[in-house]
């Protein structure tokens, strides 16, 4: 039982943040601190404390002397000797709080691994190596073989029990029963970097012209904008130097996975074991192993995707984002932070300056940086004079008239060239899966997913149907169940499909296709990646993880199945999507002495955001793209928040999403309110999903209204409102 105390004298008390991500609970709870427990306490660690009927894990946000509380409930145990969320973290979670309208223990708990989480049973294991010291006080008469063990330790302290054990594993047994060997156990990370192998590469006069205008001493944020091949990587690396040598600390993000492991490989060249790497591939002992060397301060860069932005990094010095179009940096789930906003503030919190790279920035931040919010810095040519790759369009309208559904003749030919030259291919289908859907010839029947609003992806391997948002999945069955005809067949394609093609034209060419079926296990990404630079295979087959920031020297053909495919997404933003994946992929051709080519395939060959793809055209497209939004009032002009009504009562959902919008009308005259309309995937894990669109030009009155409609619908049990500024997708 949990012991009831009277609050008086010198009683310390303690403000926690319990792990529970309700809305009805998300505020600060006071508990007592026993005598035995005080000196163990410190802001930002975690305690474990009763809370009704069950015993949580929360953060220490506050330590005082009284509370408006008469009788406190006691903390149970301190869980942690070090602090989890230094004095910057807990000041970041509380502006993310205030900018994203999520719960605060959201915000905390997506800064950490799993095992550092405030949650009861998140527990991992630390690894320990285990070594014996010769106890010099106990006088023992030795046989051979203990004499053996004995003497390892004549040059030695410290001896571990792997090698002792390579001797005799009684002998190791009877001296510690004994007490004539000590044993001692050393922690050891799951992860080790070697240290230094070369020096940082001699830059051209433009690299170095960036690297000496960025300013380290003021929070200045500035937009790299440098073609494919221009040389940002080692741009970085010099500023990192740079920020290392006035002993301070840096962050550098990249968007995918798939970059870590090349990014990982050619910082640790340089700076050896001063790098850790927090990102979703790594184990979660791997994590949390990561983590603690940087608490530590063990380590002085940090590299990772979107959540390494929280690093608990001091004396932060620089902040770079790679690859700064991504929209994986944005968080599609609560708290749905923004990693560039969060190092913008990191930036001002730390005096440092945030460096933003990308051959394709985003609009709004190329925007930013002709209004001089941003500091605009170019690389406009690849380094040593390469030249940018020679681009061809090919209209699929004519081929597929000729018989040609997958590959043009042109690109046939080009991968058959590039096979007998043994260079490589990349090849860029930006859709995993064997096909779209499976339909009914006869009836037009097409499987769906029961508990969500989209069709099934069909997937060869596995024969199996599966949904790409709940995960539901079926075998696939030819017989119709509308008309009972055996008429079911494949639409669409997928790179299981692809690859299966391919192999039909190249029967010897050596194929690996990569997308999320087959890089899912762990340390899939990186094995293919070094397999592919090590020429082990002729074409790369992939999605768009094949298209960022990857260097591959023999890789002189890039072909792109169907650029279409992200144009027709029903997304304001899908045509400046397409362009930066075309250019990005198109990139990743003749990055070495050998020229390169690019072979796009489409169906709607004179779409603007294809045509300047097609001539490496960033401004062009930039200028095109800005007429539309102005005309339409999308970022940077106006910005977007995006209401989600959510419930699994279809009446109730619609109900309360009109209601809402009755409410904005009344409260935001000045800003432009749409819907609700049914989401575009309207139906998922049998929630219905109905939007509100608002498009807004400040934020002054927004916010308060917005956190009324939270604090309304906090003890709604129907219905749940979602809130997202800025967001990817509606």
């Amino acid at each position: 039982m949990c012991a009831i105390i009277l609050l008086g004298g010198d009683t310390l008390i303690v403000g926690v943040l319990v792990e529970l991500s309700n809305r009805k609970i998300d505020r600060i709870f006071d508990y007592k601190v026993n005598n035995d427990l005080e000196a163990k306490i410190k802001l930002g660690i975690r305690v474990e404390v009763p809370f009704g009927h069950q015993i949580l894990e929360g953060f220490v946000l506050q330590i005082k002397k009284d509370s408006e509380v008469q009788e406190l409930k006691e903390i149970i145990r301190v869980v942690d000797e070090d602090i989890i969320l230094n004095k910057e973290l807990l000041e970041l979670g509380q502006t993310m709080q205030k900018k994203t309208l999520s719960t605060l223990i959201s915000c905390y708990q997506v800064m950490l691994p799993k095992a550092l989480k405030a949650k009861k049973s998140a527990t991992i294991n630390k690894k320990y190596d285990i070594y014996y010291r010769l106890n010099k006080s106990i006088d023992y008469k030795f046989n051979e073989k203990q004499r053996l063990l004995i003497d390892m330790f004549k040059d030695k302290e410290l001896v571990s029990r792997k090698e002792l054990l390579q001797i005799s594993s009684s002998s190791l047994k009877t001296l510690i029963q004994k007490k004539v060997l000590i044993e001692e156990k050393k922690e050891h990370y799951r992860l080790t970097y070697d240290k230094k192998k070369s020096n940082i590469k001699q830059l051209t006069l433009e690299q170095q012209d960036v690297v000496d205008t960025v300013d380290l001493l003021n929070s200045e944020t500035y937009l790299l904008y440098g073609v494919t091949g221009s040389g940002k990587t080692e741009v970085y690396i010099k500023l990192i130097d740079k920020v290392l040598q006035k002993n301070k600390t840096a962050i550098m993000l990249v968007p995918e996975i798939s970059l870590t492991p090349q990014m990982v490989n050619r910082f640790q060249e340089v700076f050896g074991n001063q790098i850790a790497a927090l990102h979703s591939a790594l184990s979660e002992g791997e994590k949390y192993d990561e983590w603690r060397r940087i608490n530590r301060g063990e380590v002085s860069i940090v590299i990772g995707a979107r959540s390494a932005i929280f690093a608990p990094l001091n004396n932060l010095g620089i902040i770079i984002i790679d690859e700064e179009h991504s929209d994986s940096y944005k968080q599609d789930n609560n708290p749905r932070y923004d990693a560039r906003e969060i190092a913008v503030i990191r930036g001002k919190q730390n005096k440092c300056p945030v460096i933003m790279g990308s051959a394709t920035p985003r609009l709004e931040s190329f925007a930013r940086a002709k209004k001089n919010v941003y500091k605009l810095l170019t690389l406009p040519n690849r380094i040593n004079g390469k030249k940018l790759p020679e681009v061809e369009l090919i209209d699929m309208n004519i081929e597929v008239k000729k018989g040609n559904s997958y590959f043009s003749k042109k690109l046939i030919n080009a991968i058959s060239e590039n096979l007998k030259k043994q260079e490589q291919t990349i090849l860029l289908l930006n859709r995993r899966g064997y096909a779209s859907f499976v339909m009914c010839k006869n009836c037009g029947y097409t499987e769906k997913c029961p508990h969500c609003d989209i069709t099934l992806t069909y997937h060869k391997t596995s024969n199996m149907l599966r949904c790409h948002y709940c995960g539901y999945a079926t075998n696939l069955v030819k017989t119709c169940k509308e008309c009972h005809e055996d008429a079911i067949s494949s639409l669409g394609i997928g790179t299981e499909r692809i690859e299966e093609e391919l192999k039909k034209h190249f029967k010897d060419a050596r194929i690996l296709r990569m997308d999320y079926d087959t890089t899912s296990r762990k340390g899939m990404h990186a094995k293919m990646i070094k397999a592919f630079i090590n020429q082990e295979y002729d074409i790369l087959l992939g999605t768009q993880i094949v298209a960022k920031g990857l260097d591959f020297e023999n890789v002189t053909l890039v072909g792109v199945i169907n650029a279409d495919t992200s144009l027709n997404i029903p997304d304001f933003r899908s045509s400046e999507n397409t362009f930066a994946l075309l250019n990005q992929v198109a990139g990743r051709s003749g990055r070495s002495a050998k020229a390169g080519n690019v072979i796009i395939q489409s169906f709607n060959p004179d779409h603007y955001a294809i045509t300047f793809a097609k001539n490496h055209d960033y401004r062009g497209f930039y200028n095109k793209e800005m007429q539309i939004r102005r005309q339409l009032k999308y970022p940077p002009y106006y910005y977007i928040c995006y209401l989600k009504i959510s419930s699994k009562d279809y009446n109730e959902a619609s109900k309360e999403a009109n209601k809402i919008k009755r409410s904005l009308e009344k409260n935001l005259k000045q800003d432009i309110i749409l819907g609700p309309s049914p989401a575009n995937i309207f139906k998922i894990n049998n929630i219905y999903r109905y939007g509100i669109i608002i498009k807004y030009k400040n934020d002054l009155d927004l916010y308060n209204i917005l956190n009324k409609l939270v604090e309304h619908y906090r003890s709604n049990n129907k219905v749940v409102l979602d809130i997202d500024f800025n967001p990817n997708h509606f």
